[in-house]
């Protein structure tokens, strides 16, 4: 960055900029960063998407999803992200992730609705 410039390995090609670029970087806080550099950044926080915003993501990912599916499934994952002390929350891809498998699976809507913990898991495969 500080050169304005960066080679492609897979080109074997040198990008030079002709006009100082404008850097965006993105962190997710799993790595500390060197306090001089952060005085250097400007910071914008993203709120994370609330349940309305999250069924428009699930909708332009999968538009024929059954509807009743996607209700449960939100339900459930807006409710782990609420447990104490989860290191990582689930994010929006861990959601898109998730109602994959559901689908793919055919896994039946009653197992996301029934809270017995012991019918709550779908079969495993592999292992």
């Amino acid at each position: 960055l500080d050169k304005m410039e960066f080679y492609v390995y897979e080109t074997g090609e040198m990008v030079k900029a002709k006009v100082r670029p404008i850097v965006v970087i993105t962190s997710n806080n799993e790595k500390e960063l060197p306090d001089a550099f952060l005085r250097r950044c400007f910071f914008h926080y993203i709120q994370f998407p609330d349940r309305e915003t999250m069924q428009q993501i699930v909708d332009v990912h999968y538009p024929s999803i059954k509807q009743d599916l996607v209700k449960e499934a939100l339900e459930i994952f807006f409710d782990v992200r609420k447990v104490p002390g989860l290191k990582k929350k689930p994010s929006t891809s861990e959601l898109i992730d998730w109602l994959k498998l559901l689908m793919a699976d055919d896994i039946p809507e009653e197992i996301l609705t029934n809270r017995d913990t012991t019918k709550a898991i779908p079969p495993l495969y592999g292992a």
